[in-house]
């Protein structure tokens, strides 16, 4: 393994590990600061607010990490996430956490600027094993971070916002003494139409083959949205688990994870074809998912983090697939574009799942993660659709 590949690797370690350490306790934050009985609406609007930023930002810096080169885009996505983690860490006011999140949220090109980046240096026969390494190393920071930010959380509130910032300035010092760059950038003018944040959807939208792919990207995200909107919240409302337990279940769905993404998609695409990995693991992840709606007791959550986590072996079959649909002097565009597709469906779904959370919260709780199932169902035709075709290379100006 190259040491640039390391470098990326531990970088991603290091970002899920801060991103990991607020999920248990960011309900009691906003608690602490807002004082309101019930957090739901806050947290989804809050998530809302991060992706509305990203949508707009990403898909410019993947077009700028095209031009510029990898590294500077993704040096100021760092330093934008350590700004974020200490507004968070010592904001006394609900609108200091709103300007901190809006900061992230503009400069967290960090996913997709990783991507082309992996893809820059990766032939094609190892993308499907080095982006399930990549969903491993961020298995390993959810393993750290959410028992890590349970337990300092739930020795003083804002200690794990504190560590979070910690890490994000020690990621971003990594990246710049040790990261080289993955490509010769252009250094072409900048056309300043460019940096309206709709034009890479028109080229998208202009190629009629990358629409099913850009959308199953957007229906997987949604449904990726819910964990971070209401796990912390439905674990203490279900089985009253405190900031450790909230972190403990993370972290083990953590372990779960990093081995089934380490170990399992290279044999899964192998053995199964890149379209049946996908299914197979939506079928997995929407069993887990109905068993969790039905669960009375902690321990059966706990019981089940392995086919749950199996529910993510075709994620790295579709990251491969998706970098197969455009040509090499596209794919930080067409990252930006996923990157974009992400982002929108992060400020939907949270506002959504947030309100239903609190109209079920009372009644069943678990009745949040059957709204997940349906999600995914409309994944599965799309899926079966795929036409599994060569790159296509930029014939339309957007």
């Amino acid at each position: 393994m190259t040491r640039p590949l390391v470098v990326i690797f531990i970088a991603i370690v290091l970002d899920a590990v801060g991103i990991g350490l607020i999920f248990p306790i960011l309900p009691s934050l906003l608690q602490d600061v807002t004082h309101a009985a019930d957090v739901a609406p806050y947290i989804g609007v809050m998530t809302a607010l991060y992706a509305t930023m990203q949508f707009i930002f990403a898909p410019v810096l993947g077009s700028l990490s095209d031009r510029l080169g990898r590294r500077p885009v993704l040096l100021i996505s760092l330093a934008g996430a350590a700004v974020n983690y200490l507004f968070l860490a010592f904001a006394p006011h609900l609108w200091m956490l709103v300007l901190g999140r809006a900061i992230a949220g503009l400069t967290s090109a960090n996913v997709s600027v990783a991507s082309a980046y992996i893809t820059d240096i990766s032939p094609e026969e190892t993308r499907a094993r080095r982006f399930g390494l990549v969903n491993a190393m961020f298995g390993i920071g959810f393993i750290i971070g959410p028992v890590l930010g349970g337990a300092l959380g739930d020795y003083w509130l804002r200690l794990p916002f504190i560590a979070a910032a910690a890490l994000n300035g020690l990621n971003l010092l990594l990246a710049f003494f040790v990261l080289p760059e993955s490509r010769q950038p252009t250094r072409e003018k900048i056309d300043l139409a460019a940096l309206n944040p709709l034009r890479p959807l028109r080229w998208v939208f202009s190629m009629k083959s990358l629409l099913p792919m850009v959308t199953i990207f957007f229906v997987f995200s949604a449904t990726g949205e819910v964990y971070g909107t209401c796990w912390a919240l439905w674990g203490s409302d279900t089985f009253q688990w405190n900031g450790l337990w909230i972190g403990l279940s993370l972290g083990t769905f953590g372990v779960c994870q990093t081995l089934a993404q380490a170990f399992l998609p290279g044999p899964a695409v192998k053995l199964l074809g890149e379209r049946n990995a996908i299914l197979t693991g939506v079928g997995c992840a929407c069993l887990a998912l109905i068993v969790m709606a039905m669960a009375t007791e902690g321990w059966v959550i706990f019981a089940i983090m392995p086919l749950f986590a199996l529910g993510g072996i075709g994620v790295p079959a579709l990251q491969s697939l998706a970098t197969r649909q455009v040509d090499e002097s596209q794919q930080g565009r067409f990252q930006g574009v996923l990157a974009s597709a992400v982002s929108l469906a992060s400020i939907v779904t949270p506002l959504g799942f947030s309100s239903f959370y609190f109209v079920v919260r009372a009644q069943w709780p678990g009745a949040i993660w059957l709204s997940v199932v349906v999600l995914y169902a409309v994944s599965i035709p799309i899926v079966l659709g795929l036409r599994f075709s060569k790159p296509v290379a930029e014939t339309v100006t957007a």
